[in-house]
């Protein structure tokens, strides 16, 4: 296998990743990034690079590839070395530092061995694949979406979502300019969605259909309708659709790393208010790690990631301070 040595490695290559990678180079560290993904960007660029994402300071709104393409160059400052398509499984935790074994997803690599100081977990929701539309039956690909990474290829479409989270509602809103009609289908009345979203879907032209579920899908090759049944009442009704875009949420799993000894709460990373595991040298940040009062937003696992970097630092090198005085001290 192939044999880095580095101070960090991060394991995700998302946003929280990637801007990690940079703050680890800023104090002066070398990195490595690893991610069982093809690309960088994580979940944001797989599912959902062209939603519009609103809480990032600085940006009134961001498209979600244009940010993950603003992180990869802000990272690239810190000359990270990019461990794409290999997927961690092992880790061994030493008294000077941590050795990660990764398994490569690409026939015939042989995979990699990390050495590093220490190591900061920023997966995300770990491995994820999406909950299946029950009556979807063999639709998918055929009419049946599970996300939209270009909203062009629905153009003109007349589109069911289905689902009552951020996540329908903002392919809901996003795809009302674009296709030729938009209903959205949710099993109750009220939606889990942020309030001003819902209120801008309220607002708009998309059409409610509440409390409804998607009981059949119907076509020849392709989807050409749905059968909604009432939650209560049981009445059904019957639209014509081209484009069915099921937004029912995830199911996530953190894979090897659950057997790795950490702490675990529902599927999240316990740590404390250093970002630290209770594995020596290990941290987390972002949606995987979990604490009291946590709040899931991309803004704060940016500064989760600072703050675990800040606390490896003097695992790195004694001399240095977890205070990282400020930036423009290095110009």
């Amino acid at each position: 296998m192939d044999q880095v040595d580095v101070d960090v490695l991060i394991i995700g290559a998302g946003p929280v990743g990637l801007y990690g990678a940079y703050y680890a180079g800023f104090r002066g560290m070398s990195v490595a990034v690893l991610d069982s993904l093809p690309e960088v960007g994580g979940q944001l660029a797989a599912l959902y690079p062209e939603k519009n994402i609103y809480d990032v300071a600085g940006f009134p709104a961001v498209r979600g590839q244009d940010l993950v393409d603003a992180l990869f160059e802000q990272a690239q400052q810190s000359k990270p070395t990019f461990l794409m398509e290999q997927r961690a499984t092992t880790i061994e935790v030493h008294d000077d530092g941590v050795t990660v074994t990764a398994v490569a997803s690409t026939p015939g690599d042989p995979g990699v061995t990390v050495h590093a100081r220490a190591i900061l977990i920023a997966g995300g929701m770990g491995t994820f694949e999406p909950k299946e539309l029950p009556a979807g039956g063999d639709f998918a690909g055929r009419g049946l979406r599970y996300f939209v990474p270009r909203l062009a290829d629905l153009a003109g479409h007349d589109v069911i979502v289905v689902g009552g989270g951020d996540s329908a509602v903002d392919w809901a809103l996003a795809l009302e300019p674009v296709a030729n009609s938009v209903a959205l289908v949710h099993r109750r009345d009220a939606f889990r969605a942020h309030e001003k979203s819902v209120s801008k879907l309220q607002e708009s032209s998309v059409e409610l259909i509440t409390p409804y579920e998607v009981v059949a899908v119907d076509g020849a090759d392709a989807v050409e309708t749905v059968t909604l049944e009432h939650v209560e009442s049981k009445e059904t009704i019957s639209r014509d659709v081209k484009t069915i875009v099921a937004a029912i949420g995830f199911l996530t799993d953190l894979g090897p790393m659950a057997d790795w000894g950490m702490d675990l709460k529902r599927r999240r990373i316990l740590v404390d208010r250093t970002q630290r595991t209770n594995l020596p040298r290990v941290f987390a940040a972002g949606d995987i790690a979990m604490y009291e009062g946590k709040v899931a937003l991309i803004s704060v696992g940016f500064g989760e990631a600072a703050t675990a970097i800040n606390h490896i630092a003097p695992l790195v090198n004694s001399r240095w301070k977890t205070t990282p005085g400020h930036s423009s001290d290095a110009l």
